[in-house]
Formats: structure tokens, sequence, C-alpha cells
């Protein structure tokens, strides 16, 4: 779970929107059942939050990181951005994490495990086309020339993490996420009148294997 600016849209104003969905959509994949263990977490401001002792955003602390747990967890691969976006890329730190970057580290660190790469940003769409394979889901929060909502300093989560965060409970596995989450941002944006809507983008390969959530306990 990587929170890859602390800065609102427009501004430089400071914004807690992003480390905000990274803690509760953590908090939320351990109640679906993944091993607190196996969920690591960065932050561009780490120090400020030592419950969940987050390491640094920054693209090679996160190979590194990721590398050693991988190492370990053989199961399968997760890896979740929440930043700001442009078309080169997602922010994370104070660098841009391009697509071509972004799939050789997937490839190194994931191989043939069945892998699912979640990019909420603006442009995040740009990854799809790089990341996308038969062992692999692929779900970003906008096409790759469009813009995605809820990165102010008063937004609690960006749009598609608040939505991801209220129908992960519903769904049985990743690939039955995807359409949940389409679904609920649209709604959203239609409410809001958010446009040109962000038409949030996911791909799922003939061969990837997810294995059913953990149901909620009782």
């Amino acid at each position: 779970m990587v929170a890859g600016d602390d800065h609102a849209s427009h501004t430089n104003t400071l914004t807690e929107t992003f480390d905000n969905a990274r803690r509760d959509i953590a908090a939320a994949l351990e109640a679906k059942g993944f091993s607190p263990a196996n969920l690591r977490q960065f932050s561009v401001r780490p120090d400020r939050y030592t419950a969940a002792r987050p390491e640094r955003s920054d693209p090679q602390t996160v190979y590194e990181s990721l590398r050693e747990l991988a190492a370990h967890a053989t199961g399968g691969c997760l890896i979740y951005f929440t930043s700001h976006g442009t078309p080169q890329g997602v922010i994370v730190g104070e660098k841009i994490l391009p697509p071509p970057i972004l799939a050789q580290m997937v490839d190194r660190l994931c191989g043939p495990r069945p892998t699912v790469v979640i990019v909420s940003a603006c442009f995040s769409g740009v990854f799809t086309p790089a990341l996308k394979g038969q062992n692999r889901m692929v779900l970003t929060a906008a096409r790759r020339d469009r813009s995605s909502f809820g990165c102010s300093e008063s937004d609690k989560y960006p749009f598609f993490d608040d939505c991801l965060l209220k129908v992960l409970p519903a769904a049985a596995d990743f690939p039955a996420l995807g359409p949940l989450v389409r679904a609920c941002v649209a709604r959203r944006e239609h409410d809001e009148g958010a446009r040109p809507p962000s038409e949030p983008q996911f791909s799922v390969g003939n061969g990837f294997r997810s294995p059913p959530f953990a149901r909620p306990a009782g």
C-alpha cells in the first residue's frame, strides 16, 4: 500500500487524503484475510504515522521492500498506489514512476504468480497496456487521458479509494471488485457533477486466478 504524495490537487496545501486511504485499505484487506505480516505500507511522511510504521515512499525503497516480502510470501502479489498522477506515470515521493519501470518491477517481483495492480491516480490508465497479462488483474482510477477526483485537502479519500472501501465487503474476490468499484465511481461522479467522468479501467487476464476473500467474522 503506497501513499505517494501528501499535497492536495492544484495547491501546495498538505492533505491526509492518500495516507487515509493507505491506512484504511490496508485494514480492510486485513479484514478480508490478508496476513498483517504481509502488508507493507509506504508514506511520504512515515514519521507522522507511528502506529502503522510505514516505510518511505520512494520507488527504490518500495522495490527493495517488496523484493524482500516476495521472497517469503509466495502465494501472489498485490501492489496498490494512491497518489497524484500525470500522463507520464504516478507520483511516488519526489519522483514519477512510469509504466515501463513499474512493469519491470512487477515482472521481477511477481513473475508467474497471480498479481493484482491497482493505481488510484489521475491518468492512471496509462499503466494498463504495460501491466496487463494472463496472470494479472489491473484496476486504475481513470483512463489514460482523464483525471480522477477527490484529492483536495477537504476530502477524506479520493473518490476511487472511497468506493473501493465501500464495495470491498461485498466482493467475493478480486475480479468481482473491478465492476463494483467502477459502478460506484460513476454514481459518485454523476451525483457530484464531476466532469468529464474518470472512467476507471479494468483488465483481467484469462489465466488470472483469485482465491475467494475470507468471510467477515460473525
